[in-house]
């Protein structure tokens, strides 16, 4: 857990000195400092549950914007950063034993495992949309149950096609990633002949694994549940994306099944995969560590489009959620107002360079999304992404079947050999048989 003192807020104002100089029509007047909606209680500390950080400089960003909120309130925001995969067995914890941290910020449906234990932001998110352009739908649909809002999603991870510029070349696609996918294979078969394989991860990743995998199925107009939930997870069209992905799979490096969420950013940065999926972290590293030659040497795609003939990218969604029990909900509501101010989100999505995007439409103008054109295919992932649930409902039932890996998993034992294609299918049925009955 990390409590800030005044040393190292001014350490962290001092590393993030070039974000002063942010000259966007988001820079809010100082005269806005004074119109908050929310007035923290007196006496007001908080605990906020976070994911941790995959750029250095997000990181910093935010410890900044935290600092502040500190120095404008009062209210010291005390921060707990744990790894993508255990922030919701944590706030499930502590949900179930109504105590813990105050505010939890995690990623896709988690909101939807325990509604009725989370303090109505309804007030919160009408105003927040009203003077920022309105959310994108994705957002809407993560935020609300029923009609009232029960998290505001801060902001999406952009999961997209991230390769070594002379390796593409290099297997005889000049004009980049192709974006269909019979020549998306063809690349992928021609870098690993090359000696300059792709890879994408098959283990329990909850950002990468689950971005790709879900991408596939939805490309062959697979779902696990249609528009009323009921299970549609065997059938031809999902029969067709596990081909697919196995075809991808052997055209892959090896160790695959085992990779995490991290497994990927040091391959990628050591040169042992060439093609793979992510954020834009990669690039942020290699940029911070002065990797000057892959830096140079990679960019960004869109993921290709498939039979259905539209986008079925999954991008991670980071929703923050406040619980009923916290002694202090004024606060809690005036520090995510304080994070998704003009004031404050412009600084911080500018820190996290291209790794989060923005869920209000008035941030998408902003700089960074167009001074370093590798970074512009991340701008719209919260306009492109599908969400949690796909065709069905984004509610608890489509989080406890990302939870428990079924797509993955599915994809994962036939890819690798270790069921028949009709035994992966028919183990994530009887999985999401359990979860939607």
């Amino acid at each position: 857990m990390s409590k800030f003192t005044r040393r190292q807020v001014i350490q962290t104002g001092t590393a993030l000195g070039a974000l002063a100089a942010f000259g966007s029509p988001f820079m809010a007047p100082r005269n806005a400092r004074a119109q908050m909606m929310f007035k923290p209680e007196d006496g007001a500390e908080l605990t906020l549950l976070r994911w941790k950080r995959f750029v250095q400089s997000e990181e910093d960003a935010f410890l900044k914007l935290v600092a502040d909120f500190t120095a404008k309130t009062g209210v010291t925001v005390n921060v707990q950063s744990e790894s993508l995969d255990d922030v919701q067995p944590k706030a499930s914890v502590a949900a179930n034993v109504n105590q813990g941290p105050d505010l939890v910020w995690g990623l896709y449906s988690l909101p939807h495992l325990f509604p009725d234990k989370l303090l109505d932001l309804t007030d919160l998110a009408d105003s927040l949309g009203k003077a920022n352009g309105g959310w994108v739908e994705a957002a809407v649909t993560y935020g609300k149950s029923g009609d009232k809002w029960i998290a505001i999603p801060a902001c999406f991870n952009g999961n997209y096609i991230n390769y070594r510029i002379s390796a593409v070349e290099k297997a005889g696609f000049s004009n980049g990633v192709p974006q269909d996918l019979d020549g998306f294979l063809e690349l992928m078969r021609a870098m690993k002949a090359n000696g300059q394989a792709g890879g994408f991860a098959l283990g329990h990743a909850s950002g990468d694994g689950n971005a790709w995998v879900h991408w596939a199925l939805w490309a062959h107009g697979g779902a696990l549940v249609d528009e009323n939930d009921k299970i549609i997870i065997n059938s031809p069209e999902t029969a067709a994306a596990c081909e697919y992905v196995k075809k991808l799979a052997d055209a892959s490096v090896e160790g695959i099944a085992a990779w995490n969420d991290g497994t990927n950013n040091k391959a990628f940065l050591g040169s042992e995969v060439w093609l793979t999926n992510n954020g834009i972290s990669i690039y942020a590293a290699a940029q911070r560590e002065g990797m000057t030659e892959i830096a140079e040497d990679m960019d960004h795609a869109l993921w290709p489009t498939g039979p259905v003939g539209f986008p079925t990218e999954f991008h991670i969604a980071y929703p923050m959620m406040a619980f009923q029990y916290t002694k202090y909900p004024n606060a809690c509501k005036a520090f995510i107002e304080y994070m998704m101010s003009p004031e404050a989100h412009g600084p911080w999505l500018t820190g996290a360079v291209g790794y989060l995007t923005q869920s209000l439409n008035a941030y998408e103008s902003l700089p960074v999304w167009t001074d370093d054109p590798k970074r512009t295919v991340f701008r719209d992932a919260a306009k492109r992404t599908l969400t949690a649930g796909y065709k069905g409902s984004v509610g608890d039932k489509a989080a406890a079947a990302l939870a428990e890996f079924i797509v993955l998993d599915m994809f994962a034992e036939y890819a690798t050999g270790a069921s028949s294609l009709e035994d992966a299918m028919g183990q994530a049925e009887r999985k999401a048989q359990r979860i939607y009955r």
